[in-house]
């Protein structure tokens, strides 16, 4: 993709559950930082901020329609129900698909550096179709959050899953980009994996995290582990693998045990072992479990991606013609700005 010559329009599309003390605060940011790339002629004035609203059960919807009457640059989709972060993003960025040159998502708390957004808008204007936002260090996180996030970013790498160090969901895609992201059809979707798979030019942005602006994180520890359970057995098979070759030492070493169980008794040495036959039984019937629950994973998956259930319904949205309920649902008309 060659540098741009005409002035591109920009989405920013934010996931929002639960939002309603941080969104007042950080709304207006993402305005100004809107703002100030038009002035630069970095991005076209018709480019928006678009708010995901993930079935939130307090009032961030009322707080999307309200902010989106008090400036064209937002505007809002309602998803029926919450259907997660992962869904949330993707759904804001295929609204995105037909609008916009290039969309960027982010989250709604603040943490991630909003003014690096210009840095990735030049990084697309000369020629990056996806620019990752990387963080720098990762001072801001408890000894323990550090340790296991980058232990599990290893941990990826290890099982064959091509992710960028550090990245999570703060990144710019180009409409291209988004084309294709539409084909992966996967239910259960990990995006910080998926679009490494797309390929094009890429590039990195460096930033520093910040503390939450206001409010409560809404992704607790449970929710942590199920994504990165979600990362591993969404786009590696490399767990049957391993699986497989720990049934093949334990077949060997319980074959050794029979041999020796065998000579033993032969040679009138034998022996009630009450702890070492406990030993061994435990240890077999833990394997398996965890095996078979490993497997069982897999074929759930497997079972949920042949039903092709949508993966967001948009119930409302605050522009006038409503969606229709569908994935792709298009906003009309927006490309004049509202009186």
């Amino acid at each position: 993709m060659s540098a741009l010559k005409t002035t591109p329009v920009l989405w920013i599309v934010i996931p929002c559950y639960n939002e309603q003390e941080v969104l007042p605060v950080t709304a207006p940011l993402f305005l100004d930082e809107l703002e100030s790339m038009i002035r630069e002629g970095l991005i076209a004035q018709n480019s928006r901020i678009l708010f995901v609203d993930d079935g939130s059960k307090d009032s961030t919807w009322e707080i999307i329609s309200s902010l989106s009457t008090q400036d064209p640059h937002y505007i809002g989709i309602r998803q029926s129900r919450n259907r997660g972060h992962q869904n949330a993003v993707l759904a804001g960025l295929m609204q995105s698909l037909d609008e916009a040159d290039a969309a960027i998502s982010i989250d709604c708390d603040g943490q991630d550096d909003i003014h690096v957004m210009s840095e990735m808008v030049r990084a697309y204007r000369n020629g990056s179709d996806i620019v990752y936002g990387v963080r720098s260090d990762r001072e801001t996180d408890t000894f323990f959050k550090r340790t296991t996030a980058e232990a599990y970013y290893r941990l990826l790498d290890r099982m064959g899953v091509e992710v960028v160090f550090n990245h999570a969901d703060y990144r710019l895609a180009s409409s291209r980009v988004l084309r294709h992201l539409a084909d992966f059809g996967e239910v259960n979707l990990y995006l910080r994996g998926i679009f490494p798979l797309i390929g094009y030019q890429s590039s990195i942005v460096a930033y520093k995290r910040k503390e939450r602006i206001s409010g409560t994180s809404h992704y607790p520890l449970g929710k942590m582990l199920s994504l990165a359970f979600d990362g591993i057995t969404s786009l590696s098979t490399r767990p049957i693998t391993i699986i497989t070759g720990l049934g093949s030492v334990a077949s060997v070493l319980g074959m050794i045990g029979i041999l020796w169980a065998i000579v033993t008794a032969l040679t009138g040495h034998s022996v009630a072992g009450w702890a070492s036959t406990v030993c061994i039984v435990l240890f077999m019937g833990g394997l398996q479990l965890v095996s078979l629950g490993i497997i069982g994973t897999y074929v759930g998956k497997t079972y949920l991606e042949t039903k092709h259930r949508p993966r967001y319904i948009i119930s409302e949205t605050t522009w006038e013609d409503e969606g229709k309920g569908g994935e792709r649902d298009r906003v009309p008309a927006l490309h004049e700005d509202r009186a």
